[in-house]
């Protein structure tokens, strides 16, 4: 019996060293990013490479890709997922952009080479800075600004939405809280205790009254398309909710497939306000 005792709790004290290791390093279990980016130019013709401040002091670098000549006057500010960078979504600035768009690639900090390091409130830091950057250019109409959210991505243009309405909101692969989406893949371990990072999706879009465009992939297994279509029924506004058949998360078709251009295209076409030219 006290061999048994004994064990049990060398497996108790060994579960909660790993509990207090992943509590400490969770961070590096939900960002992903990667820092080496190429000459934008090379692949993308006429893109800008900016910078801008946040206010806690970074300098933070984007790409801006002008629309097509004759464009529909609005701006998408494209907000990443938890990895890669900014040069993994330039299929995707590629075809809004021939669609009549305008396109800011923005990058978090610590991605795509910029200083500092991913968290919740810094993201939300990083997208008042992008969007404090398109208010000082005179080539985009404040009117129609789009935040487009994949993912993680999502969580950070609902937060920005909160703190100013865009004209239109696309959430591509969104998950109800980081918690919940924790639980999907680790339902061993008790994430709504352990995370930093909240992320609540569900609470953030039913205060937000614009139109809001929910895109999700039939074969997701990052993000559920429960989740998505849950965080769809409870926005309040003008809302279309789109599912890509058979698309996993990272799918070509959920990142830039023609489907997904041409719904988020047509979306916009009806919900945006009139240009200023």
């Amino acid at each position: 019996m006290r061999s048994v005792v004994r064990w049990l709790a060398v497996l108790a004290v060994g579960a909660l060293a790993v509990l207090a290791l992943m509590w400490m390093t969770q961070r590096r279990l939900i960002y992903f990013p990667t820092q080496a980016v190429p000459d934008a130019a090379t692949f993308l013709p006429g893109v800008e490479e900016v910078t801008y401040p946040t206010e806690d002091g970074l300098s933070l670098a984007a790409w801006f890709v002008p629309a097509a000549a004759g464009g529909r006057s609005g701006t998408v500010v494209v907000f990443n997922g938890n990895a890669g960078n900014r040069a993994d979504r330039t299929s995707l600035a590629e075809a809004l952009a021939e669609a009549g768009f305008s396109v800011l690639l923005v990058d978090y900090r610590g991605y795509g080479g910029n200083p500092g390091r991913p968290s919740e409130e810094g993201l939300a830091v990083d997208a008042r800075a992008a969007l404090g950057y398109l208010g000082t250019r005179s080539d985009v109409d404040p009117n129609r600004l789009v935040y487009f959210g994949e993912s993680l991505g999502a969580a950070v243009a609902l937060g920005l939405a909160q703190h100013q309405e865009p004209a239109a909101l696309v959430l591509r692969s969104p998950f109800t809280s980081l918690a919940e989406i924790g639980s999907t893949h680790y339902p061993f371990l008790p994430t709504s205790l352990l995370l930093w990072d909240r992320y609540p999706n569900l609470e953030t879009i039913r205060t937000i009254d614009g139109p809001v465009m929910v895109i999700a992939g039939s074969a997701d297994t990052i993000v559920p398309v429960e989740q998505s279509r849950r965080l769809f029924e409870a926005s309040p506004g003008l809302k279309r909710f789109v599912v890509i058949d058979g698309a996993d998360h990272n799918d070509f078709a959920l990142v830039a497939g023609a489907q997904l251009v041409n719904e988020v295209v047509a979306f916009l076409d009806d919900v945006l306000p009139a240009g200023n030219g």
